[in-house]
Parts: C-alpha cells; structure tokens; sequence
C-alpha cells in the first residue's frame, strides 16, 4: 500500500482499502511478482493498482497513448487485481523467465485463477480461503473446503498436517470436471486449534514437499519489509 497525502496531484491515486490496517486509504498499492529458489528472491516485475472503480479515483489522469510503455502501464492500473496478476505472468514468460510454481496467499486463490494459472503452463501452490462460496469437487460433490474438512478424518499425534485429500477444481469447457488437485490442511502455528489449508495442482508432490515449498512465499514479506524499512518505501 503506498498511502498519498496529496493524492489529488498523483496520477490515478485511488481510495482502496488496505488489509492491513482494515480502513480505507488514499494512494496506489502494488502488486509485485518475484522469483525465488529458496534462498535467494528477486522482484521480476510489478504494477501499481488504481481501483477499478471510476468513481474512487482521485488523481489526476492524462490522455492515454495505448502503444507507449506508460499507455499500457496505466491501463493495467485499472482492472481487477487477478487479471493483472496474470498479464504479469504471462509478461515474465514472454521475457524467458521460467519456474515450476506459482505461490500466492488466499487473496487471489478461486478456482478460476488457479484454472487460468494452470493454462500458462505452471502448477500453483497456494493458502486456500476458507470461504463457502468456493467449491471443490471432492468424492463427486461440490463442497467448500470447511466442510470438506469436517467430512473427513483428521491424522492424530504429531503428523506434519492434519489431513491431505485429492479434489478437482472448476470445469473445463465441456462442463466436465475440471484439473486435478492436492488440499492439504496443517495446523495454524499462531493459534493451535486453528488451521490452514494448501491446495497443489502437481499431483507428484508429497505433502511435505507441498507445505515446504509454499513456506518459500515468506521471502516476498521479508522483501517488502526491506523496501519499507530500507529504502523508506
């Protein structure tokens, strides 16, 4: 989130609503894509966000050019988060950048962006929400993943997770079920009677593998922690 005091002499300053704080602010927030080993993280490319609303944008705005660099920048200002999100991806594809997954929090997370990840070519790993307006297609029924959770038996002791059950997500053209995928659900270490559930689209993985390789989308937090602390972003 980059809040504005002079947002209305700041191009596309919008009033959005910053999850962290809970309230509504006045600025930009952007949205970074970055590459990591597990070890080392690198931003590949990023886009400052607007809302996409007309009526909470606040700045200023100039005649666009849709063939300059900055036309297109301050078109992908505008639309809805999710589809920048993959204008970005496809973006680092098309410069030869490459990697076998795609992690990202429960804020971008439905079956239709998974689906539309899945098409680029990458599997996702990624939090799920638990929220009952999405479903998944578990043992032929379309259930949320609250009551997915309460259907089946949890493992007991000091297992790595709690439960682990193969689903499909979304449908394909044809209206059949859609791609195969792994939830795997792991206690909350904040609070121990709470969980968290992972979703996987590569069926080779093992849960380990899935739970440890989602812990690498730390390293964007510990990135913009630098930029705020650092370099006073």
């Amino acid at each position: 989130m980059y809040e504005r005091t002079g947002f209305k002499r700041t191009e596309y300053a919008s009033r959005v609503f910053d999850h962290v704080s809970k309230r509504y602010m006045k600025g930009l927030r952007l949205l970074t894509l970055g590459w990591t080993d597990g070890c080392t993280f690198m931003p590949i490319n990023s886009s400052l966000l607007a809302s996409n609303k007309e009526e909470n944008i606040l700045g200023t705005r100039s005649k666009i050019d849709k063939r300059t660099i900055s036309g297109q920048r301050r078109l992908m200002a505008c639309p809805k988060v999710t589809d920048v999100m993959i204008y970005l991806l496809k973006t680092a594809l098309g410069a030869g950048h490459k990697a076998k997954y795609v992690l990202f929090d429960s804020w971008f997370s439905n079956p239709k962006q998974i689906l539309d990840v899945k098409e680029l070519g990458l599997n996702v790993i990624a939090m799920v929400k638990r929220s009952s307006k999405r479903n998944y297609i578990f043992e032929g029924k379309h259930m949320s993943i609250k009551k997915i959770f309460a259907s089946c038996k949890k493992r007991r002791g000091r297992s790595k997770y709690l439960l682990s059950v193969p689903v499909k997500v979304g449908q394909d053209k044809n209206g059949d079920n859609g791609i195969d995928a792994r939830i795997v659900c792991v206690r909350n270490r904040n609070k121990h009677k709470d969980w968290i559930a992972i979703i996987c689209t590569d069926m080779s993985l093992s849960e380990q593998d899935i739970i440890r390789i989602y812990g690498h989308l730390w390293a964007i937090e510990v990135f913009f922690k630098t930029c705020k602390s650092s370099l006073l972003l």
